[in-house]
């Protein structure tokens, strides 16, 4: 029996240990979008993947892919003909962005003003240190990649909260921490001379002097302020892993270890991984899940494979495709137990959980995977001995949700949601049992060979 299996009674404790202590560097190393996707280039590369444009023929490579806008990617492995197994995940997180034109001076500050991205708790990202993360891209293309904060030796940046002696009126917390007062401490110290704005233009003097980028640079960048602090392991039995960005990026690496690691056979289905952005927006834009890139990868794919018009054998591949939609979940928060589902909430330790629908309320804007593909998904499970636990995002009328899943769905998949529990989700420092860390790559490994 694997249904709500302790994974730490069955795993040996140096796998577990193996595995967390590759996915540590990754999150590390992944502090945005870009640099996910930059770390599992890399990845595919040392493994043999070549750019789809690069390779001429799709017989005698290991497999192919394609990034899109350096914030998105898929990749393929094996022959596409009879269908494919495909796991998707999202590289962004919640964060704070700079805003196009954001620097100004007060009474001695040099600030600049920032856009939160996603769904967070704005009081969470007061007072503790932010690294500035992105790329600038000068007017004639040029791009400066931007760093400041990732290593020990960096400054970091703060969003400065009210002290309590003066914090003295009862507000609720939606008017206490409002977004135009998130505003980041630059520096305080004044050009020589300068009699407008001398902060402010220290300040860019410094950009200018290190990164060789002006003002107006800043309205052509992608530039995030993410917790500065490193990933540490969590608890006196050392069970948890905590770190910012773990949804979903966790998910990513899983799948992108699966992924790899997952064999194809003659005549049965390719493996593919799609990772994308904008999920915690709405997969809107063209680097998000309801952008098309991925299904112009695949006709193309198809079209090199020599299998025909590739419009309509696109289509029935598809139908011939499952795609698991890897997101994580609620973990089970006994502080605040009155808005789980206890019958239905993932629990640390008992593996990666299964999310039949999303969505909130009555299941509005839910993508709900069919009784015929949960069965097909857990018989998978129960034969590799993977333990699994059932989860919904807290009680109805309570919580709620959405994923990549439906926008997959749509496209035809045949689709479900999988994946590990977090604790203390969307904050700036979220917490994930090493065990199901390690159970969920097990389980998308075995379900990427075996659907």
């Amino acid at each position: 029996m694997n249904f709500g299996r302790l994974v730490w009674e069955k795993r040996t404790k140096e796998e577990i240990e193996g595995f967390a202590e590759e996915y540590v560097k990754f999150v590390d190393f992944a502090k945005t979008e870009r640099l996910a996707i930059e770390y599992v280039e890399s990845a595919l590369k040392k493994a043999g993947f070549l750019p789809l444009e690069k390779a001429e023929s799709l017989k005698d490579v290991v497999g192919v892919y394609l990034i899109n806008r350096g914030k998105s990617l898929i990749a393929i492995k094996g022959n596409v003909e009879n269908g494919i197994n495909l796991i998707a995940a999202h590289v962004d997180a919640p964060r704070l962005d700079l805003r196009p034109y954001p620097f100004f001076e007060d009474n001695g500050y040099a600030l600049a003003e920032t856009h939160y991205y996603g769904g967070v708790k704005k009081y969470q990202w007061f007072n503790i240190p932010l690294a500035l993360v992105g790329v600038v891209v000068k007017d004639n293309g040029e791009k400066v990649n931007i760093c400041i904060g990732c290593d020990e030796k960096d400054p970091v940046f703060v969003l400065p909260d009210l002290l309590p002696h003066l914090d003295k009126e009862d507000k609720k917390v939606s008017e206490q921490f409002r977004a135009d007062k998130m505003n980041v401490v630059l520096g305080s110290v004044p050009l020589k001379d300068e009699k407008n704005d001398p902060v402010k233009k220290h300040v860019l003097k410094i950009l200018k002097e290190r990164y060789g980028i002006d003002e107006e640079d800043f309205v052509s960048a992608d530039l995030e302020l993410v917790p500065a602090f490193k990933p540490r392991v969590v608890g006196i039995d050392e069970s948890f892993i905590g770190a910012y960005g773990q949804d979903d990026r966790v998910c990513a690496y899983q799948a992108l270890r699966a992924f790899l690691d997952a064999e194809t056979v003659p005549g049965g289905k390719a493996v593919g991984l799609l990772l994308l952005d904008r999920e915690e927006i709405g997969s809107e834009g063209d680097a998000g899940a309801q952008a098309r890139f991925y299904i112009a990868f695949l006709r193309k794919v198809v079209a090199r494979s020599g299998l025909g018009n590739e419009e309509t054998i696109l289509d029935d591949i598809i139908s011939n495709s499952t795609a698991i939609s890897a997101d994580v979940t609620a973990l089970y928060d006994p502080s605040f137990s009155d808005v789980h589902d206890k019958l239905n909430v993932a629990k640390p330790g008992y593996g990666v959980a299964i999310v039949k629908y999303t969505g909130r309320g009555g299941k509005s804007g839910a993508s709900e995977a069919h009784a015929e593909l949960v069965a097909k998904v857990r018989g998978i499970l129960n034969k590799h001995g993977i333990s699994w636990q059932t989860s919904l995002l807290g009680k109805v009328d309570v919580g709620g949700g959405g994923t990549v899943a439906k926008f997959l769905a749509k496209e035809g998949f045949n689709t479900i949601d999988m994946g590990p529990g977090l604790l203390s989700m969307h904050s700036p420092f979220e917490l994930i049992s090493k065990a199901d860390l390690y159970e969920t790559y097990l389980a998308f490994k075995v379900l990427l060979e075996n659907l």
